[in-house]
């Protein structure tokens, strides 16, 4: 449900007011309680931001499309099950939420089947980079690995980030806000800048930018 401010119809237009009441609690500044009253009143969302101090902004991401990951999983069961070099080995790929356990009777079979998962994820339009490949364990006849599929960015991450956009040196602001990272700047071409800087930082997870607030 979205939070209402009321204020008198006659404050001056120059104190339009944006994001009024980001917590939802319902509050007014106190400087402004002496509007709520007014015979004549107006009704504006949820804003409280003077006009001309809103920034422009956007929140850095990482999100995975489930579904399509479990495709890409089964469809790489499915192309093991008819490829001559795996015929007659036990070796499989087991789905359980937000990751997949190979497993293969050689260590050498492990690395075939994460390069089959990987060439299904892109053709599922999934990055491949949202795969963490964890080291391979020998037990008895069989070799197996755990893949987890990266989603939301953690706080390590989100510090790496941080710092990555404060020493870039460009004029914004970072800020980690639960599992994304929020960059506001004056200058939108300042807020492209570290689009294409995190672009370019190989930092071993997918991102995508969205909220863009202009």
């Amino acid at each position: 449900m979205v939070c209402k401010a009321i204020f008198q119809a006659s404050v001056p237009r120059g104190l339009r007011w944006r994001n009024h009441c980001g917590d939802n609690s319902g509050q007014i500044p106190a400087s402004y309680q002496h509007y709520v009253l007014s015979e004549s009143k107006i009704n504006h969302e949820c804003q409280w931001e003077q006009e001309g101090k809103f920034m422009p902004s956007f929140d850095i991401v990482s999100e995975i499309d489930n579904q399509e990951v479990r495709n890409a999983v089964e469809n790489a069961q499915r192309e093991l099950e008819t490829r001559f070099d795996f015929r007659g080995v036990e070796a499989s790929f087991e789905w359980a939420a937000n990751e997949t356990t190979v497993s293969a009777e050689a260590d050498f079979q492990l690395q075939q089947m994460v390069d089959i998962l990987r060439n299904k994820l892109i053709k599922r339009k999934v990055d491949p980079e949202t795969m963490e490949v964890g080291d391979a364990i020998h037990s008895g006849k069989t070799f197996s690995q755990k893949i987890t599929f990266l989603e939301g960015i953690d706080a390590p991450m989100a510090k790496k980030l941080v710092k990555l956009i404060k020493d870039s040196k460009l004029k914004v602001q970072a800020a980690i806000q639960g599992d994304q990272v929020r960059v506001t700047g004056k200058k939108r071409d300042d807020l492209q800048a570290v689009m294409a800087l995190i672009r370019e930082a190989n930092l071993g997870q997918p991102f995508q930018f969205n909220n863009f607030r202009d």
